[in-house]
């Protein structure tokens, strides 16, 4: 990248980030997540490193928030209310600290959990509340006392008789709502036909930006504090007694702090021990805050630009990033469907490296106007497959192109049709066209299916290729001799996977339907659907109205399902199952403790996944449901469940019970 270059995409970054932080700190409005918007702040501040000249006062870089609201009054603040610079993993918290000791002997840091609220300043006089401020400009901020005094979490004396209760005190700490008690004023905004709000954070700071206070104090709004601040900063000597003092003097601090040597290996124990955890917190946080916990030492590392020398903030993978779209590709999926993929220039989601993306169909890429040279924002949650969720607009250079869907198969070129004309989805029909069949031999391998151990993505590509197997039924063919021929194998791996295979003739019957990979069958609906009749044979004569007697199963499903079983390329596909010796198991008369109780689980569980707890309870004679019905008969509440979710369980008079209880009754 040029000069020419650079300059253009620095002016398109900062217009882009100066508007996004308007909305989202003037306005309490998101134009888009804050992990993505970290991520184009992370772009710009590499090409001012790069470009060093190009670096202006008015940068995001260079600042900490935007211009205060008008209706408040404006309040310079004691001290400047500063940001802090993330880092992202052990080499950035390692290079971080080793600046630091350049500069000063540093030896033990101060580890919090970082809020995510509206940071808020308190100020008392001789132990009463005078004011409160908003973070504003940094400098200067709003002045909401009204407000504040609204929250019952907020002392309007502190506490105790110490010299802090004397002379002027100033707490600094967040204003949060709790994600509980978000749901709850979800759930009744959307019963009263008001708009939801979109998270907890931005409806703290605009209820905190209302002018009316009785607003405020309709809502449930708590502050904890995270900076003690005295005219004689001798009174406060480390972060430490800071939050020791505060929570003294009468306010909520996260006690679960850390003390740990200044080495990044203890900082990333500390890190690694929330990642997970944090989601039990009654407040949203991506990430951590770490200081020098001395504070003469705080003190004289000083500050650079908008952030302080001796802290950081450390972020925690994000679930949503930006990046650039180098080609848009079709994938044909194991049902023929013809999927638009995005091929991106590789970028770190949610702790994993994503280089391909979901468009969905070619609706949603006209819906969403992607065009390959976008630069884009990628979601990844979980497990779940990287999307796209929007292209950034502003920042097009007139270089991009449009994605026209083809009308034929990339990988067989036959002509892709809809079979309905209101299908968003096209699809090649061709049942053996190479990517639906080694997609749908990989579908019958894979672990919600026969969970055939060996039997993944490219051993299945290797297999067909060769062309030893043509189809899912032909693997039970396989011999080691053949196997160890090929590349991807030695004597062993051959042999613990033909074993692998050979133990798997005897299937349950309903993974056995589901690894056939017929459209609109999940594992519950397999499940279901096996249950009600028993055998492969029962399955295969069920007409549309049997099938729809089933539980769950409706006439798309039902369709769907009759139609397999009567082209004759499945009908000879099963037969050659039948000939390799693969005898599905029959269902039998399911009986046991549980027999005929309705189960759901909402929430993480400690000792056991979702499916695996389901399958234990299946095993009992139970039924597992993936959400709470009206004929629900008992809810599994784990961890981390929000109140809307428990409030509908009570309403239809669900039985709630604790992951405890549901092992006894998993034992009994």
């Amino acid at each position: 990248m040029n000069k020419v270059q650079a300059q253009e995409r620095i002016n398109k970054l900062r217009e882009l980030i100066n508007d996004y932080r308007y909305h989202y700190h003037v306005l309490d409005e998101s134009t888009m997540s804050e992990a993505a918007a970290d991520s184009l702040k992370h772009e710009l501040e590499q090409l001012e490193q790069q470009f060093p000249d190009m670096i202006s006062a008015d940068s995001p870089t260079q600042r900490v928030a935007g211009a205060p609201l008008p209706g408040f009054t404006s309040v310079k603040h004691s001290q400047r209310m500063l940001s802090l610079n993330d880092v992202f993993d052990e080499s950035e918290v390692a290079a971080w600290l080793d600046r630091l000791k350049k500069l000063e002997p540093v030896n033990e840091l101060f580890v919090d959990i970082k809020m995510d609220g509206l940071a808020c300043a308190l100020v008392y006089d001789d132990g009463m509340l005078q004011r409160g401020i908003t973070r504003g400009d940094g400098f200067v901020g709003e002045d909401i006392t009204a407000n504040v005094r609204t929250i019952e979490s907020v002392p309007l004396r502190l506490r105790g008789n110490s010299e802090f209760t004397q002379g002027r005190t100033e707490v600094r700490g967040e204003i949060v709502m709790y994600k509980e008690d978000f749901e709850a004023l979800n759930k009744e905004r959307e019963a009263a036909g008001s708009p939801l709000f979109a998270n907890p954070r931005n409806t703290a700071a605009g209820t905190m930006r209302q002018l009316d206070p009785q607003l405020v104090a309709q809502r449930k709004l708590y502050f904890r504090g995270y900076d003690l601040l005295r005219a004689n900063p001798k009174d406060v000597p480390s972060n430490e007694f800071a939050y020791r003092t505060m929570n003294d003097l009468g306010f909520g601090v996260n006690m679960k702090y850390e003390l740990v040597p200044a080495d990044a290996t203890s900082v990333m124990k500390v890190a690694e021990h929330w990642e997970e955890k944090r989601h039990t917190l009654p407040f949203n946080t991506d990430g951590l805050v770490i200081k020098v916990n001395d504070r003469s030492t705080f003190a004289r590392l000083g500050v650079v630009g908008k952030a302080p020398r001796a802290a950081a903030a450390f972020k925690y993978p994000a679930e949503q990033s930006t990046t650039k779209v180098k080609d848009i590709f079709i994938s044909i999926g194991r049902t023929g469907a013809a999927t638009p993929v995005a091929m991106l220039e590789p970028v770190v989601v949610a702790g994993s490296t994503v280089q391909m993306a979901t468009l969905h169909n070619e609706t949603e890429v006209k819906r969403k106007d992607i065009r390959v040279g976008d630069t884009v924002i990628v979601h990844k949650a979980g497990d779940i497959i990287p999307e796209v969720v929007e292209a950034l607009v502003s920042l097009r250079d007139g270089s991009e192109k449009q994605f026209v869907m083809p009308t034929s198969c990339p990988d067989c070129q036959t002509k892709l049709v809809k079979l309905k004309a209101e299908d968003a989805v096209w699809r090649c029909p061709n049942e053996e066209c190479p990517s639906r069949t080694w997609k749908r031999a990989q579908h019958y391998a894979s672990k919600a299916a026969l969970d055939i151990e060996g039997l993944g993505e490219k051993n299945v590509i290797a297999l067909i290729g060769s062309g030893l197997i043509k189809d899912a039924a032909d693997i039970y063919t396989l011999q080691r001799e053949e196997v160890i021929k090929l590349d991807r194998f030695a004597d062993i791996s051959a042999s613990k996977l033909v074993e692998a295979i050979q133990a798997k003739k005897n299937p349950p019957l309903s993974r056995f339907l589901y690894g056939l990979g017929i459209r609109h069958v999940g594992t519950q609906t397999a499940i279901d659907v096996a249950n009600h009749f028993r055998s492969l044979d029962s399955i295969g004569r069920a007409t549309m109205d049997e099938l729809s007697e089933v539980e769950g199963v409706g006439g798309v499903v039902a369709e769907s399902i009759v139609e397999w079983f009567a082209e004759p390329v499945n009908q000879k596909l099963l037969e050659k199952f039948k000939q390799n010796g693969v005898t599905p198991q029959e269902v039998q008369q399911v009986g046991g403790p549980l027999q005929g109780k309705k189960f759901a689980i909402t929430g993480g569980l400690e000792s056991m996944s979702r499916d695996q707890a389901a399958e234990r309870i299946r095993a009992l004679g139970g039924t597992f449901q993936s959400s709470v019905g009206k004929d629900t008969e008992i809810l599994v509440v784990g961890a981390n469940v929000g109140a809307s979710k428990l409030a509908k369980a009570a309403k239809l008079g669900t039985n709630q019970i604790t992951e405890t209880d549901l092992i006894k009754l998993l034992e009994q």
